[in-house]
Order: structure tokens, then C-alpha cells, then sequence
């Protein structure tokens, strides 16, 4: 055979359920059969999946601490003709999950790259959240600092779903609450798992509800848009001095924040030397 004759494999970006094991798709099972590797951010987790459906594969780990050095593996066996099917621990890779590099490195390389449909707890929790559809956006982890928190939720102009951190929760929305109590917003806990929770209500009573009852599983959140109210000049300040305790040099952070706000790039500027007077 010559080498222009050798076989060529392909890449199977391959969802898992997020939570009920019932969830997985024909073509997903299909798939996970006929690898001739199943890359998989956790190999006990997904030896679950495969039992529960009677599967045996190989199995390598890819995750976030492995994922380049096991790229240039994964992708020469692509070459040399393997069906690599790359999965994470639940829902789709990629999205805040591993599988980025490898899917870039067998692009790179020419090498076909399949994805298949299948679940998805960003699309579940925004149709069961009962807000606008149409035009959203996903931020993936919401940000730890309240200034860019803060931010976030201001310039939000349509729907915007999140995960976050259910040690945290009842901490975002009460942040919320602060700055647009009738938000409306959803909290979907544990999709798909035993103890599914799709709470929907204004920020202000969601905060309420969690600072009493702590959210536990995990959480993705959903937010309406914001109000057409303009975030206040201090809560906008508060995100650039986050910015700039952060590295960032003033006048582009400032520009960055304005963007985010509605404000005055000028406007936060002299604010900012002001204080430093």
C-alpha cells in the first residue's frame, strides 16, 4: 500500500447524557462501537456509560491537565487510520468541557472531524427556563469578581445562560437583585438526574429562596435580558478597578467597560483620576 493509499480515520466529537444514562442517542452508541479509541475526560465515569450498554472500548483520558501532549498522540493514530471518539463526563465536549486542542489538531492536520447532536444541559435549561429563545448568549463559568459580575449582567441585552458554582448562587443572585430586582431569571438544578429543579422567578425572590435553601448538583442559570436602565456609575467603576487590579492599562479597560455599561469611556476615566487625586 502506498502512502497515499494509507487509511485515513476520522474524529467523533460524541455528547454524552448529563445525567440520565437513557439520554444517549442510536448514533452516539453506534459511534462509541465502532471506536477504535474512546477519548474521555474521565475513563471511570464513562466505563459506566459503556457497561450500562453493554460496550467494550479502549479507553484514554483527555483532560485539561493532559490535553496537548495526548493531541499529538491521538491525532498520528487519526492519521494512520483510527475512529477516535472523543467524549466528556456529560453533554457535549468542548463546551466548558475538554476536547478543544484535539479537535484543533485534527483539523490542522486535514483529518476528518464528525459531530454528532445529542444533549446538552445549555439548550435543556434554556427552553425549560420560559425565557426568549430566540437571541441568547452562553458565558460558559460566570466570573468570580463582582465587579465583572456586575458587568456582565448589565450589558446583557438578551437571554444569558451560565453555569455556576451552587456554593455560590445564592451569592450571584442576590448581586443581581441588587441592581434589577425583577430580572427574570431560572434556575435549572440536576437536569435530567432524580432530583431535577427548574425554578423560575425575579432575581430578588430566587435570591431570597437560595439564601434559605442552598442550591446543591449542579446549577446552569438562566438570566433575561437586562432592563433598559443603564448600570450605576459606581457599580461600573467597581468593574474597572477590577480590570486594573487585574493588569489591564486604564484607558482600554475603561474603553472595555463602557462598551459593557452604556457609560462614557471619558467619563469613568476622570472618575478614575479623580480618586487618585
Amino acid at each position: 500500500m502506498t502512502p497515499t493509499e494509507a487509511p485515513v480515520g476520522r474524529l467523533v466529537v460524541c455528547p454524552t447524557p448529563i445525567g440520565n444514562l437513557d439520554d444517549v442517542t442510536l448514533r452516539a452508541l453506534d459511534a462509541l462501537r465502532g471506536a477504535d479509541v474512546v477519548a474521555c475526560e474521565d475513563t471511570r465515569h464513562t466505563r459506566v456509560l459503556l457497561d450500562r450498554h453493554d460496550i467494550a472500548a479502549q479507553l484514554v483520558s483527555v483532560h485539561e491537565h493532559n490535553e496537548r501532549a495526548r493531541t499529538d498522540e491521538l491525532v498520528k493514530r487519526i492519521g494512520g487510520g483510527a475512529v477516535v471518539v472523543l467524549v466528556s463526563d456529560a453533554g457535549m465536549p468542548l463546551v466548558s468541557d475538554p476536547g478543544f486542542a484535539l479537535v484543533r489538531g485534527a483539523l490542522a492536520a486535514g483529518l476528518p472531524v464528525d459531530v454528532l447532536p445529542g444533549p446538552s444541559s445549555v439548550l435543556t435549561a434554556l427552553v425549560a427556563s420560559g425565557l426568549p429563545a430566540a437571541r441568547w448568549c452562553f458565558v460558559g463559568f460566570l466570573p468570580r469578581a463582582r465587579g465583572e459580575l456586575a458587568a456582565l449582567f448589565a450589558g446583557a441585552t438578551e437571554t444569558l445562560v451560565a453555569f455556576e458554582s451552587p456554593r455560590r448562587l445564592a451569592a450571584t443572585l442576590e448581586l443581581l437583585a441588587g441592581s434589577d430586582p425583577e430580572r427574570a431569571v431560572a434556575v435549572c438544578r440536576e437536569l435530567t438526574k432524580l432530583h431535577e429543579e427548574v425554578r423560575r422567578g425575579s432575581a430578588a425572590e430566587l435570591a431570597e429562596h437560595y439564601r434559605v435553601s442552598p442550591a446543591r448538583g449542579e446549577v446552569v442559570l438562566v438570566c433575561g435580558a437586562g432592563s433598559e436602565q443603564r448600570v450605576s456609575l459606581r457599580d461600573a467603576l467597581v468593574a474597572l478597578h477590577d480590570l486594573i487590579d487585574a493588569g489591564a492599562r486604564l484607558r482600554p479597560a475603561a474603553a472595555a467597560v463602557a462598551k459593557l455599561t452604556g457609560l462614557r469611556a471619558n467619563e469613568l476615566y476622570r472618575e478614575i483620576m479623580r480618586e487618585a487625586e
